[in-house]
């Protein structure tokens, strides 16, 4: 398993993005920032979303967080060989890896959504924890359906 993680986010993902880097750390995870480095108002999730989306290889996944998880999963989802999942759960982190083999986890910041915002920092450590450590079942069906995914992106 890769201890190496590219982490990205807009203003929206800001303030969740830098706990995550402290929390994976901790953990004694290799953390790669793509950006935003300081906290901008007027960013757009998209440049974040290529830049960790690029970095992204076999033995480096990539962590992603926006308002709400769904713009910047799209974003990182137009690169080739990507397989972005927005995350709100612990049972769809682990099935994400398991049976899908994602390569990128995006995580909902809150930022300037209302009422509801978005996941609890403690919530999210766990999901971005149980996320890195399951690993990709290699079952033949989950394997025919990812080539399958693979054989879309030409």
């Amino acid at each position: 398993m890769s201890k190496k993680v590219a982490i990205g986010a807009d203003h929206a993902g800001f303030k969740l993005k830098e706990s995550l880097k402290v929390f994976l750390k901790h953990h004694r995870y290799q953390v790669v920032d793509k950006g935003n480095i300081k906290y901008d108002p007027t960013d757009d999730y998209p440049d974040y979303a290529a830049k960790v989306a690029r970095a992204v290889t076999k033995d480096v996944k990539g962590i992603l967080v926006c308002g709400s998880a769904e713009g910047i999963c799209i974003a990182a989802n137009k690169i080739k060989g990507i397989r972005a999942v927005a995350v709100w759960n612990l049972e769809n982190a682990k099935l994400s890896r398991e049976h899908n083999d994602a390569n990128v986890l995006c995580l909902s910041g809150g930022g300037m959504l209302k009422p509801t915002g978005g996941l609890p920092i403690k919530k999210a450590e766990q999901i971005t924890l149980t996320w890195l450590k399951t690993e990709f079942s290699n079952e033949p069906r989950h394997v025919r359906r990812i080539n399958k995914i693979k054989k879309l992106e030409k």
